[in-house]
């Protein structure tokens, strides 16, 4: 299941054609719950690319410098030592 929250979010639909309107302040939340698959690949030459993707085939690509990549890495780590999810 995925949920998406756009604040201050505007499209106008005129003549078939979608377009966005209104200032750009606009802000979102994603969440993706259920995953079934988790991918990490490089991209391009200074990012990292994560890829989360359940069942009915809604996906979220988030894309991170080297050293973001590497905090995540050593907070699942962390959650390994200490959390009971990892038991």
């Amino acid at each position: 299941m995925i949920t998406v929250s756009l604040s201050e979010f505007m499209l106008e639909l005129k003549e078939g054609v979608v377009k966005h309107v209104g200032p750009a302040n606009k802000t979102a939340e994603v969440k993706l719950y259920d995953v079934e698959r988790v991918e990490t690949r490089a991209f391009g030459d200074e990012r990292v690319k994560l890829v989360f993707e359940d069942d009915a085939g809604s996906v979220v690509q988030v894309a991170v410098g080297p050293d973001q990549a590497l905090d995540v890495a050593a907070g699942i780590d962390r959650l390994a030592e200490e959390s009971p999810v990892f038991e």
